[in-house]
């Protein structure tokens, strides 16, 4: 249940429309009063939160969380009396009553599904200057382990496009499909021996592909289709860009020797396929990530064999006129980045087999 009034409106939403779908992804019930007899979790819409304490809150009955004094966000246990909790929110006065208050500058997070931990934000939202809040829900959204070029390069343009689409009314599933149409766009281009045009629906599409996440975060308009589509396009594409490459060589004017061609998209593919096989393993037997498991691994995870650090090598090698090299290289850096997790692999099990804990870093 939202409290209080607030004109902002975050991503072209208006603040209670926006608090209502962040609930929903919360798996709350937005509602405008509170109902006899059930559980109540208030919120003053005068203040914006990172959508994980909600999750939080939503476990804890017979709390309040406070920032600075105040009372932010709040789980009233059946029959509770929240009369002290809405006239410390109308009022903008500390909180005095009888709920367990939690500091929000005090509480430490694991984001587990993001893959970090930090803090997660508390802050007033100005109806004025809504950026503020944009930027740390943006932030909030983002991994804390993935590639160089989703963690460093378009961080910032991304948030930008990630705000234009939320004022212009797109939803996550059509941002999802724009970058699919890149997607295949930079295959077919590849295959003709475009690389350049190619490379540029490609970066499009790599883009797109950050926009739709984050998009659907901050606007709580994720959904079980969406999140299949998306990651459904992420897992099976890659193999399909780097076959195109190797044919397209013949049109450039470096084709390679047939047989040799084979092996090379032979041995990107099949290390490919095993680096998945090694990640769902690991997920299975310990439970989380192999890239969150020490920060040697979220540190390689910055530069493994996956698509965005394979174009960084093929756009190299296109720069000095060598394609051929550069869908080499991705071959053999596919193979390093194979053995380098398949031995994290093998030492976690030996380590678990000695009985020793395997936790990740970030815990």
């Amino acid at each position: 249940m939202t409290v209080g009034d607030n004109p902002a409106r975050p991503f072209g939403l208006s603040a209670a429309d926006r608090a209502d779908a962040l609930a929903i992804k919360a798996r709350l019930d937005p509602a405008r009063e509170a109902i006899a007899g059930q559980s109540t979790v208030y919120a003053d819409l005068n203040w914006s939160c990172d959508p994980e304490w909600l999750v939080a809150m939503a476990d804890k009955p017979g709390s309040v969380l406070v920032k600075h004094g105040h009372p932010v966000l709040a789980h009233v246990p059946a029959n509770g009396d929240a009369a002290p909790l809405l006239a410390a929110m109308l009022s903008g006065d500390g909180y005095a009553g009888s709920l367990e208050q939690i500091d929000a500058d005090v509480g430490d997070f694991s984001y587990r599904k993001l893959r970090k931990r930090e803090r997660p934000f508390v802050m007033r939202l100005d109806p004025a200057d809504p950026e503020p809040v944009e930027r740390a829900a943006y932030d909030a959204s983002y991994k804390g382990v993935t590639d160089a070029l989703t963690l460093y390069l378009w961080r910032k343009p991304a948030f930008y496009l990630t705000r234009w689409a939320a004022r212009a009314g797109m939803t996550p599933n059509f941002v999802t499909l724009i970058g699919f149409i890149f997607c295949v766009a930079a295959f077919f281009l590849f295959m003709a021996g475009w690389y350049w045009t190619g490379i540029a629906a490609g970066f499009a599409f790599m883009v797109l592909d950050t926009v739709d996440g984050k998009l659907a975060r901050c606007t709580g308009q994720s959904s079980n289709w969406g999140n299949i589509f998306d990651h459904g396009v992420d897992l099976v594409h890659p193999p399909f860009w780097w076959w195109a490459w190797a044919e397209g060589l013949k049109a450039y004017g470096r084709p390679l020797e047939r047989v040799y061609e084979l092996l090379v998209i032979g041995a990107i593919i099949a290390g490919y396929i095993a680096q998945r096989l090694i990640e769902g393993i690991f997920v299975r037997r310990f439970g989380m990530h192999i890239h969150v498991w020490q920060q040697v691994d979220s540190r390689f995870r910055l530069i493994t064999a996956r698509r965005n650090p394979n174009m960084v090598i093929l756009v190299a090698a296109l720069l000095v006129g060598r394609p051929d090299l550069g869908i080499e290289l991705v071959a053999l850096w596919t193979l390093v980045s194979l053995i380098f997790h398949a031995v994290r692999l093998a030492q976690a099990n030996a380590r678990r087999d000695r009985g020793r804990p395997v936790t990740s870093w970030l815990a």
